[in-house]
C-alpha cells in the first residue's frame, strides 16, 4: 500500500468510528458541538452513511487506485467548504466547521503522499 493509500486507509477507521458514534451514541457527540440531541432518526442516517463510506475507503485504498486517491481529497476538501457555506446560512453551529478541518487536514495527508508518489 502507498502512502497515500494508507492516509485513505486510516482516514476510512476515522469515519467507520464516527459513523458507529452517530448511530449508536448521537446525543454523547452532539452536544459537544454545540448541537441539539436528536430526537428524529435524521443523525443516525447520516451516521450510516458515514461508516459507508468508511467501508468504501478502508477497501478502496488497498487497490492503489490513483483516482479514487485524488477524488478523496476534493472530497474531504469540499466537506470544508460546505460546512462553512452551512454556518454563513445559519444552517449549522460553527463548531461543525471542525468536522470539515478534520477532512481537509486528512486531505492534504494524501495530497502530499500523492505529490511524492
Amino acid at each position: 500500500m502507498t502512502p497515500a493509500s494508507r492516509s485513505v486507509y486510516y482516514f476510512g477507521f476515522y469515519l467507520l468510528v464516527l459513523g458507529i458514534i452517530l448511530i449508536a451514541f448521537p446525543n454523547m457527540l452532539l452536544p459537544l458541538f454545540q448541537f441539539p440531541e436528536a430526537t428524529e432518526p435524521w443523525i443516525r442516517v447520516a451516521g450510516m452513511l458515514v461508516f459507508h463510506l468508511g467501508l468504501y475507503y478502508i477497501f478502496m485504498a488497498s487497490t492503489n487506485n490513483t483516482i479514487f486517491l485524488i477524488l478523496t481529497v476534493y472530497t474531504r476538501v469540499a466537506v470544508l467548504v460546505w460546512f462553512v457555506a452551512f454556518v454563513i446560512f445559519g444552517w449549522a453551529s460553527p463548531m461543525l466547521i471542525s468536522f470539515g478541518v478534520v477532512d481537509a487536514t486528512a486531505a492534504l495527508w494524501t495530497y502530499t503522499a500523492l505529490r511524492k508518489q
